[in-house]
């Protein structure tokens, strides 16, 4: 069953819609050949409450729900990739983790900048040698009288250059694995935090991904996220949201490339007439409708058990592995549909086809969503 948008839902994505078509979308390819960060646009977006749509009002938060978050992510994900991508670690997994585990002063002091887009949140979990198996990250974190002491390595860090606080991860307990890992508040220019390189990336390039490298990095004990140990279901629990706005993202660039192929053939004319006449170009096109359709309806199922306070790691994998792997499938198709011209940069879809190919790669390959949906399934709870 088909969910029911509310008035209020429905003005959000109206709204976002007309912001991100006017204002994002046409300067976003400008954006993936100079990889400059789009920080007006999050200025903007942080103005409109974007930035902290699903925190309350009393910490500068919009108060909305989980449903109209995502159609809002779409939204400025069709206009443009790079921004969404930086606009939902910040949602999902940095405002979301510190309204739910942090406390009042952490909420008062950090969650209020984040909620207005005053500063920009980045999750840092991945290691060189840790990616889908958080439990091997060897970052350590020591307590010193009222410091840890934080050293390691973070790789592939959306925002990592940009952000103005980091949520990491670390070892507190080695011999406790996943409950041994903790979580931390980590604001950037710390002494002991370097940043490293910044990624040549194959899409997404006005979303900066670089090593986050922690050497001596003292962390004031009031910036423990929640308890010691806890870091593991923090994490998990930020990656529950984290792939539902994976899914929304999915959805909005592969609906940019769906209509942008649709665009196209009802104006390329070959054999006499429109390529849209076709009859197996017209199957395409069904079939490509069709699964958007099926990864929307996938989005919002996960999204309104999240509203709903209901366990939804099952749905949110489900929508993640189905919408990412969609959009790969839908880009390119659409760039097929443009022929030659859909390989040069002259035309959108190229672009959209390169945004596309991460999504099944990051916040949890595809094989490892398999691996938590069969878990699930077979009441296995090994899950990752």
């Amino acid at each position: 069953m088909s969910i029911q948008l509310t008035d209020e839902q429905l003005m959000i994505q109206s709204m976002v819609r007309e912001f991100a078509r006017e204002v994002i979308a046409p300067t976003a390819a400008e954006r993936d050949k100079t990889k400059a960060f789009p920080a007006e646009n999050l200025r903007q977006l942080g103005e409109l409450g974007f930035m902290g749509m699903m925190v309350p009002p009393e910490y500068q938060g919009s108060g909305a729900d989980t449903v109209s978050y995502v159609l809002a992510l779409s939204e400025v994900a069709y206009a443009c990739a790079a921004t969404a991508v930086v606009m939902s670690v910040h949602n999902s997994i940095v405002c979301e983790s510190i309204l739910r585990y942090g406390s009042e002063e952490q909420k008062r002091k950090y969650l209020t900048r984040l909620a207005t887009g005053e500063i920009i949140g980045a999750f840092a979990l991945t290691e060189p040698h840790a990616g889908s198996d958080p439990v091997r990250q060897s970052t350590r974190a020591v307590r010193d009288g009222d410091h840890y002491v934080l050293n390691g390595t973070k790789r592939f860090i959306t925002s990592a250059k940009n952000a103005g606080l980091i949520v990491v991860t670390a070892k507190t307990d080695e011999a406790a694995r996943h409950k041994g890992i903790s979580a931390f508040i980590v604001e950037q220019g710390a002494p002991g935090l370097t940043v490293g390189a910044l990624e040549d990336k194959m899409g997404l390039r006005a979303s900066d991904t670089a090593d986050l490298i922690f050497e001596d990095c003292r962390v004031p004990v009031e910036n423990l996220l929640g308890e010691e140990g806890l870091g593991f279901k923090i994490s998990m629990t930020g990656l529950d949201g984290g792939r539902i706005g994976i899914a929304a993202q999915s959805l909005g660039v592969a609906k940019a490339a769906f209509d942008a192929a649709v665009g196209y053939t009802k104006e390329r004319e070959q054999f006499g007439q429109l390529i849209s006449k076709f009859q197996g170009l017209r199957f395409i096109i069904a079939d490509m409708a069709t699964e958007i359709e099926a990864a929307r309806q996938l989005m919002f199922s996960a999204a309104a058990m999240k509203d709903r306070g209901e366990n939804h790691t099952l749905q949110a994998s489900m929508a993640k592995l189905f919408a990412s792997e969609m959009v790969n499938r839908i880009t390119a198709q659409a760039l097929q549909l443009h022929g030659g011209y859909g390989f040069i940069r002259e035309y959108p879809v190229e672009r959209f086809y390169r945004d596309a190919r991460v999504f099944t790669i990051y916040e949890g390959t595809s094989e490892i969503q398999r691996v938590v949906i069969s878990n699930h399934i077979l009441k296995d709870k090994r899950s990752p």
